[in-house]
């Protein structure tokens, strides 16, 4: 299944509290189970304003219903095409 970078600009997102980031991951959590399709929300970086979040769906239409189930803002949905890292280098 294909996977996804979703930026969204939520402002103070670097002060939320863990509780708060706690009450969003249980509503997305809940969203993802009543979808109805194969759907994993598999982690959100937090920085400065953004929240920056990788999933694996179908393609971006099922991605803004989650947003819009959830009242998540999107600013943008981005396919990953591809992973590197540090081993990538290494690999020879």
């Amino acid at each position: 299944m294909p996977r996804y970078l979703i930026e969204r600009t939520v402002p103070g997102a670097n002060t939320l509290t863990a509780e708060e980031l706690r009450d969003i991951a249980t509503k997305s959590n809940a969203i993802v189970a009543g979808l109805g399709e194969p759907y994993t929300w598999e982690h959100t970086y937090v920085a400065g304003d953004k929240l920056f979040c990788v999933h694996e769906a179908s393609g971006p239409d099922v991605i803004r219903l989650h947003a819009e189930r959830g009242g998540f803002p999107v600013d943008s949905i981005t396919e990953i095409s591809s992973m590197i890292g540090p081993k990538t280098g290494a690999a020879a």
